[in-house]
């Protein structure tokens, strides 16, 4: 690359750079290594107190080793590996805030900039360089630095956007080819598979994403193959998006901006998805004050924000930046994306996250924040919260009603825990409890996605304690006809206390289930079938309540058949039902499932009964909607 005007083998340091001046480093993927091992080797001795700021940085990161603490003061804006443990052994500082708030850091001088050290691409012909895989806060170091070196890395991809620095606004060159640090994806597992599928279950066709790297967002794009037409503007993305891309899963084609191009600030993973955005035309990179500008987020209809977390309390705080008192990474993008999402219409900002840490011994779900501990996502921002045990809604719930959602997500050793810790603080009831709540026999993940006659989108799943609100709003929607043939009288009232007694239900004995449709955070019950197990008889006596305006679109007729397949696979030797003589809809689902009237003396109500094949007779009920 010898024809680069200007380019040079050797830096003239001293014509740049002075003790107690402020440099920037390139970010990412995109650490000029070249540049500072020559900067390092050459002038550690001669110069003194250089303020270093970067966000995250893949590499070495000499500069922030404790021998070159004379030479070098770190002042690190997002921490990672190589450099919280400087932070955390007290000689190298961090500035929390927020990514899309950096640039602005740079140009109005609260953080001036004396020389930016940047990574770009060779020159194209017209000599303009591409920033390569990182924009993000680069773009602006790069516009209001003092002086700019920029490493020439012929490995570097020429990305499209607003990637593009001119080598006329470079003050000077070193030209070093290097490869650019790979990340390979994650191993997945059992945990953060359930995750990713119950994070999917909230985003719809047509959907615009917001991820960031690591099992979860791996695992999430893993349980999206069955989409369509979903788009990104994230602040960053991995391998995970080249397959669903390349599929066609991903195609941008229903953004409401940047319609057809995946937007993005920076990337990291594996020369595979370098390779892939070289050049690539449909994928944008733009700075960090464009992508993360919660307003610019927002113009994306269905932005779904996915987002993890350190620990997160029983009111909806998160905790993302620290362990305690021991900073571990930054604010970075999350508030930016959650609050993005949030104003977006149809958004959905989502906290996902283990249930535990250390091998199972610590819950993530607290009840407390730990001591030391920041909030980087405050209880108002969070709209739901997903672990391997669920989803938990918080938008619009009450403190009372975001506890028992996050205790219902919590891992099932420390619920009781967390119940008694949220007692004492006069959040909930006294009388509520915590009974077992795991239906596996629904499968891994216990929500199912269901398509009805009436053409809507409907979620099967097991009722829980955090369900108290649901079914009295779900009572009273009931006129009498209903209340009479559900109840066989006409009930005036349905207690929280009553309505709690309902929906916490021991599911390794009993079974309740519910038919759910969200519209949001809104989750309306529309139907309820609950069986009861009469040990003695080996048999479960069934019941259900269908919404009136919901009749006639096979809700029923779902839950019975998911009831007995249930009870098939546990055992239960038989189904018993009563029903009003007058209930010929209901009389008639039963009866369709085999369910044979008994001999009865009531001239109100019919019996009817359905024994149940054994599963190891390869027996299995196969329902209508499968």
């Amino acid at each position: 690359m010898d024809h680069i005007k200007g380019s040079q083998n050797q830096i003239d340091w001293k014509h740049f750079l002075k003790s107690g001046d402020r440099i920037f480093i390139g970010s990412n993927a995109a650490v000029p290594n070249a540049l500072m091992d020559q900067l390092i080797d050459e002038q550690a001795s001669a110069l003194n107190d250089i303020e270093v700021v970067h966000i995250l940085t893949l590499g070495e990161n000499r500069w922030a080793q404790k021998q070159y603490q004379d030479t070098f003061t770190l002042n690190a804006l997002f921490l990672g590996q190589g450099t919280r443990e400087a932070v955390h052994e007290g000689y190298a500082d961090y500035t929390p805030c927020f990514l899309s708030e950096i640039p602005s850091l740079f140009h109005d001088k609260t953080l001036p900039i004396d020389v930016a050290l940047i990574s770009v691409s060779p020159p194209d012909p017209h000599g303009y360089c591409s920033l390569g895989v990182s924009v993000d806060v680069v773009h602006a170091a790069a516009r209001s630095a003092r002086y700019v070196i920029a490493q020439i890395n012929e490995q570097m991809p020429f990305t499209m956007g607003d990637s593009f620095i001119h080598l006329n606004e470079i003050d000077a060159t070193y030209v070093a080819s290097q490869p650019l640090p790979e990340l390979q994806p994650a191993k997945m597992d059992p945990v953060t598979q359930k995750i990713g599928e119950y994070v999917a279950l909230l985003i719809e066709d047509g959907a615009t994403l917001q991820m960031g790297i690591g099992k979860i967002p791996d695992a999430v794009l893993n349980s999206l193959h069955h989409h369509r037409d979903l788009g990104i503007h994230t602040e960053m993305f991995s391998d995970g998006v080249i397959e669903l891309m390349q599929k066609g899963i991903i195609n941008n084609s229903r953004k409401s901006i940047h319609r057809h191009k995946t937007v993005t600030s920076f990337c990291i993973g594996t020369k595979t998805l370098y390779d892939f955005v070289h050049k690539h035309p449909h994928v944008d990179f733009h700075p960090s004050e464009y992508v993360n500008n919660p307003s610019i987020i927002a113009q994306n209809d269905k932005m779904v924000s996915i987002n993890s977390a350190i620990e997160v309390d029983l009111t909806g705080q998160v905790v993302a930046d620290s362990v305690g008192y021991r900073f571990f990474s930054g604010i970075g993008g999350q508030v930016d994306f959650i609050r993005g999402a949030s104003m977006s219409r149809d958004g959905c900002p989502i906290i996902a996250l283990p249930s535990t840490a250390k091998k199972g011994s610590v819950s993530r779900i607290v009840p407390f924040i730990t001591e030391g501990s920041g909030v980087v996502t405050s209880r108002g921002d969070v709209h739901y919260v997903v672990t391997e045990y669920g989803i938990a809604t918080l938008r619009g719930q009450s403190i009372r009603e975001r506890a028992l959602e996050l205790i219902q997500v919590a891992h099932p050793d420390f619920r009781e825990q967390l119940l008694s810790r949220v007692r004492e603080q006069y959040w909930v009831p006294q009388y509520t409890k915590q009974e077992p709540t795991r239906v596996p026999e629904l499968g891994s993940v216990e929500i199912k996605k269901i398509r009805l006659s009436d053409g809507q989108t409907y979620f099967m799943r097991p009722l829980h304690s955090s369900d108290e609100r649901r079914l009295q709003e779900f009572f009273y929607s009931h006129n009498a006809e209903t209340l009479m043939l559900r109840y066989r009288h006409q009930p005036k009232q349905m207690s929280r206390e009553k309505a709690h007694s309902l929906v916490n239900v021991d599911q390794r004995r009993d079974l309740a289930l519910c038919l759910t449709e969200r519209q949001g955070p809104k989750q309306e019950i529309h139907a309820v079938g609950r069986y009861f197990f009469l040990d003695k008889e080996n048999l479960a006596e069934v019941a259900f309540v269908v919404r009136e305006t919901k009749r006639g679109s096979g809700m029923a007729t779902v839950l019975l058949c998911q009831m007995m397949k249930i009870a098939q696979k546990r055992g239960v030797a038989k189904m018993l039902a009563y029903v009003r003589r007058d209930n010929q809809a209901m009389l008639h689902i039963f009866e369709n499932y085999d369910f044979v009237r008994q001999p009865s003396d009531s001239l109100e109500e019919v019996v009817l009964c359905r024994t149940l094949e054994s599963t190891d007779q390869n027996s299995e009920l196969i329902c209508e909607e499968e």
